[in-house]
């Protein structure tokens, strides 16, 4: 009974050793096994993109909202409209102040025409009573008079002057005030200045909103990245403009090129996002992985963000890209 226990203990051990034996050798000689290369960096993260939020400048009633939650949009693209009957009231009111400035304007340059006459006249007379005074003709008096007359009209010259002066400042002020109405009407139309996909309607029709009120939320769908932490051994060797790759949950069979567009300047502690403690406990820098704006652009209408996922990066460009990581698309 002893000798079998000890032979089925001894075939047991046997098989464990096969076993074991087995496991090393697919760990160390499998393709990809799991490991990555000395010369390769990893970190997890979730797809982030560029965020913009569409608010108004004025306040007001929110009047019409043209798109919807989850709708592609190009740049400059119309998204809400303010209502904007007051400031229409407001525009014909500094639109007939131009016109009565204008015909301000109008009446003045008449006036200078008409000063302009009447000091020619005087003038004349003042001439003639200055030739005619030395042969006894006109009395001293009669020549005073007729020197008054002529400053006078040069008097009422000049004020009709400074009254066209005051009518074209009247006029830029209309103007000015028409410009000014005309770009708060513009800000009521509220455009998008980025394509891309809407997030969020924050508003709906027949809402009052302050300034700074906000109406909509889109991301940039051509800057999309992904944020990993990389130790202090492994950032010091990557630099902006490396090249990358990323790996999503939701895609694990393909691989997306990118680029490093950003490392930190200075370390920090990594969030949470990172789970191990073991990695929590250590000082990390942020690393951004951005993806090409032209393939995103091809992809546009697949773009999600949140989407977690994995980022790797060469700490030695000179070493390839693992089978494993080579480029690999989904098709269409």
């Amino acid at each position: 009974m002893t000798g079998s226990k000890s032979k089925v203990r001894q075939k047991l051990l046997i098989t464990l050793a096969v076993i074991a034996a087995i496991a090393l050798v697919a760990w160390q000689f499998l393709p990809d096994n799991g490991r990555l290369p000395e010369h390769i960096a990893s970190g997890n993260g979730r797809i982030e993109a560029t965020q913009v939020d569409i608010a108004t400048r004025i306040p007001g009633r929110l009047q019409s909202f043209f798109v919807a939650e989850g709708e592609l949009i190009d740049a400059g693209s119309a998204v809400a409209e303010m209502d904007t009957d007051e400031l229409q009231a407001t525009m014909a009111a500094a639109q007939a102040n131009l016109n009565q400035a204008i015909e301000a304007q109008n009446l003045a340059q008449a006036m200078v025409v008409q000063r302009e006459s009447e000091l020619r006249l005087a003038r004349a007379d003042l001439s003639r009573m200055e030739a005619l005074v030395d042969k006894g003709h006109v009395s001293r008096e009669q020549l005073d008079r007729a020197r008054t007359t002529a400053e006078t009209g040069e008097a009422a010259l000049q004020a009709s002057r400074v009254q066209v002066a005051s009518a074209l400042a009247g006029i830029e002020a209309a103007r000015a005030s028409i410009r000014k109405v005309q770009t708060t009407i513009d800000d009521s139309h509220l455009i998008s200045p980025i394509g891309g996909r809407v997030l969020y309607r924050l508003a709906e029709p027949g809402e009052v909103l302050a300034a700074g009120g906000k109406v909509a939320t889109v991301i940039d769908v051509t800057d999309v990245y992904l944020t990993i932490f990389l130790p202090t051994a492994q950032a010091g060797k990557v630099r902006v403009g490396s090249e990358a790759r990323i790996v999503l949950d939701a895609l694990p069979d393909y691989v997306v090129p990118a680029e490093v567009s950003f490392v930190a300047a200075e370390a920090q502690f990594t969030p949470k996002a990172v789970e191990t403690r073991s990695e929590r406990e250590k000082l990390m820098f942020r690393v951004r992985i951005r993806i090409n704006a032209e393939l995103l652009e091809a992809y546009r209408d697949r773009v999600k963000t949140g989407v977690p996922g994995d980022a790797y990066v060469r700490v030695d460009e000179s070493q390839p890209w693992p089978e494993h990581l080579q480029v690999n698309l989904p098709n269409g």
